[in-house]
């Protein structure tokens, strides 16, 4: 009850101007839309509105720093584009897409972590004959604060001092570290050529995060637990080349070279100068179709030959990795589904310095009981392992591997074809995964628990 509660009188106001403008949106709008039809090339056109309470905004462990929770709200326009109708049937377009969806964001307990999302997306489809090709891009301005957070209890030193708390759990920081300002761009581009059982598919990556904080140096006060962000990246290129044992099943080989890069800090913010940046080359093997009809499967693996820079923080410049990427959509019924997938990798870390292998698993249970109710069960692992580094000065950041924990059961229910709602809640649980640590590495402060309830409507155009 107490999480129910909390804050609630200060929101009270917000929420019933929020459902009131709705209404009035609804209103307006019925009418309208009995009098307009869409054109074929305005496929999406709608407004959300979220309304959450998060108690532990910042993954405190409560050790030191106490947990503070908010109450949250969204709205998120989104407008939709696809121009390939607009060259008639008998185009090589298949896709012309241009979608904007932005999100507004406002913390009513901390406005430091209020922030606007500008995400627009783009995408080319189409073929020619036995060539098909596609190119998508995701451009992410998110406009928020440049001062990033503080992990401390106070900037005192000596016996007096309580820093404990810069030894939180990776994703502690994680969402906190979205809302700030930055640019991040992801794209994708494939080009396949079909030839009876065998396909070529060249193809390309790129992930780019520019993060904009300010730096500080971070070992004398004011700025004692403050965490610098850095910039990093990974573009790679390749191909596959495919060998269909069946009309829906192929065989896959692949091979692909990339490079990772990770800022360095100057030497008036650390006089630790590691970082992270190397190259890559790829072997996969993989599967890729449906099993059976009611399982479809998307299946890579293989060696990630690594050459770090001279400056890596790792014991062997030249190491062997694994890079593995999965996804499984099993169809039990006709209203009911189960979406798996997982991905690990070698990354590198967004507070500078060292690598780490990521991994991540995600479980989705899908179940229609009534045409109009949806039912939705999901679990997520991450880890985020450090320990193939050997960077064990100051706060020793190639000793750390942390996990998190998330459950999340959903409801959604579509009022109207135009009107739907959604009610969910999420259980994120932080641990460490090192339990060896000494007592001066302080590992209960890597541990912390987080709850979010939220209320959503999406209305369709």
């Amino acid at each position: 009850m107490k999480l129910i509660h909390h804050g609630l009188a200060g929101v009270q106001n917000g929420r019933a101007v929020l459902l009131a403008g709705l209404n009035l949106l609804l209103v307006a709008v019925a009418p309208a839309q009995q009098l307009l039809t869409k054109p074929e090339w305005l496929p999406d056109l709608g407004i959300g509105f979220n309304e959450s309470y998060d108690d532990n905004i910042y993954g405190y462990s409560g050790q030191g720093l106490q947990p503070k929770g908010s109450w949250v709200s969204t709205i998120s326009p989104r407008i939709g584009f696809d121009f390939a109708p607009l060259f008639g049937s008998g185009s090589a377009l298949t896709g012309l897409t241009l979608n904007y969806s932005p999100d507004i964001v406002r913390f009513h307990a901390a406005p430091t972590e209020n922030n606007d999302v500008h995400r627009i997306d783009t995408g080319i489809k189409g073929a020619v004959g036995a060539f098909t090709f596609a190119l998508d891009n995701s451009f992410d301005y998110v406009d928020g604060s440049r001062v990033a957070p503080t992990y401390a209890l106070n900037q005192l030193s000596g016996a007096a001092g309580n820093q404990f708390d810069k030894y939180r759990n990776n994703f502690a920081y994680a969402a906190s570290r979205e809302r700030r300002n930055q640019i991040q761009d992801r794209a994708n581009a494939t080009l396949l050529y079909d030839f009876g059982p065998v396909y070529i598919k060249p193809t390309a990556s790129l992930i780019d995060y520019d993060l904009n904080t300010l730096w500080h140096n971070t070992s004398k006060a004011p700025y004692l637990g403050y965490l610098n962000f850095v910039g990093r990246s990974d573009v790679n290129g390749g191909g596959d080349i495919g060998y269909r044992v069946f009309t829906n099943l192929a065989l896959t080989l692949g091979y692909r070279y990339g490079a990772q890069s990770q800022q360095q800090f100057p030497t008036y913010i650390s006089t630790d100068f590691h970082y992270a940046s190397s190259t890559y080359q790829r072997a996969l093997a993989g599967i890729d179709g449906r099993l059976w009809h009611w399982l479809e499967i998307k299946l890579q693996g293989g060696p990630d030959f690594r050459n770090y820079n001279i400056d890596a923080p790792v014991p062997n410049h030249h190491p062997t990795k694994y890079y593995g990427e999965a996804s499984v959509l099993a169809t039990i019924s006709q209203n009911q589904y189960l979406t798996f997938s997982y991905k690990q990798w070698n990354w590198v870390s967004s507070t500078g310095y060292v690598p780490l292998f990521d991994s991540t698993y995600f479980l989705n249970y899908h179940w229609n009981p009534f045409p109009r109710l949806g039912f939705d069960l999901t679990g997520k692992i991450q880890e985020n392992d450090y320990t193939g580094g050997n960077d064990t000065v100051g706060n020793q950041p190639s000793v750390r591997a942390d996990r998190l924990y998330t459950i999340s059961p959903g409801l959604s229910y579509a009022v109207t074809p135009e009107l739907a709602a959604s009610l969910s809640y999420t259980l994120n649980s932080g641990n460490n995964v090192l339990n060896n640590l000494p007592a001066s590495d302080h590992a209960a402060y890597r541990n912390y628990i987080e709850n979010v309830v939220m209320l959503g409507l999406q209305y369709k155009f």
